[in-house]
């Protein structure tokens, strides 16, 4: 079967009334678009349009039903500078390419193997323009600030300030919020005195992997996540915890 009319099952499915996962015009035409086999590294190109994730090298590559949630809730507009947090294999920046332009569009990712790999990918698929980056996706790209639209592809307690600060004064910055059940969020700079981005919308739960800082990516040499994820575990399980073994669990440690 043809690529585009694959594509187009694809799209139709998430505009379902069952889903609805694609609601704008600019949404549905970018998925459309963009050819989803040039970045999922599967044999049987069909699979490319299947909604399902797969796991590869590192990275997720998001479910084209995930990918529609985020650039809903993303809201983006045509000719808006755009930043991606997660450059994964580079599909996400594709699709936001076809609606605001290649040279609007700057990804970040802090493995080296997987912005090479998504620089390919963008360019094999024809979206060469697209600027990606390897970094700390924390810090953003202030070179490039202020941006219209941030969208982070992991997860984080709370929205990383410098992100926050990287937005134009009427931005938007879509990410997922929570250590254990998550919620996909919209938030956007604040006008109180506090200067606290205020989460405008949400738009359910949903589990992404947690944003990366130096050290964690999958391609160093040495990791160091064992002690953070030690203790994210620790301290859910004492959450789950009840009578004298949570009193135990609280004087551990003195």
């Amino acid at each position: 079967m043809e690529p585009a009319v694959l594509r187009d099952d694809m799209v139709a499915s998430l505009e379902h009334e069952m889903k609805g996962l694609v609601r704008s015009d600019n949404v549905g035409l970018a998925l459309r678009t963009v050819p989803r086999h040039e970045f999922v590294p599967i044999d049987a190109e069909q699979g490319a349009y299947a909604d399902q994730s797969f796991d590869h090298r590192g990275t997720r590559i998001l479910a084209p039903s995930i990918v529609a949630r985020l650039l809903e809730a993303l809201d983006v507009r045509e000719d808006d500078s755009v930043l991606v947090v997660g450059a994964g294999v580079g599909y996400t920046s594709a699709v936001l390419a076809e609606i605001v332009g290649e040279r609007n569009v700057h990804a970040i990712d802090i493995t080296r193997t997987i912005v090479y790999e998504a620089r390919e990918n963008l360019e094999s698929a024809g979206y060469g323009g697209v600027f990606v980056d390897c970094g700390d996706g924390a810090d953003g790209l202030p070179e490039y600030a202020p941006f219209d639209r941030i969208l982070v592809e992991a997860a984080a307690i709370e929205p990383p300030r410098t992100l926050v600060s990287q937005l134009a004064d009427d931005g938007r910055l879509v990410i997922p919020l929570g250590s254990g059940i998550q919620r996909l969020a919209a938030v956007e700079p604040s006008d109180s005195d506090s200067g606290s981005p205020e989460t405008v919308e949400e738009f359910g739960k949903t589990a992404f992997a947690p944003l990366l800082v130096e050290g964690e990516q999958s391609d160093t040499i040495e990791r160091n996540r064992t002690n953070r994820e030690d203790r994210e575990f620790a301290e859910r399980h004492a959450q789950t915890r009840r009578g004298w073994e949570h009193e135990w669990i609280d004087w551990d440690g003195y």
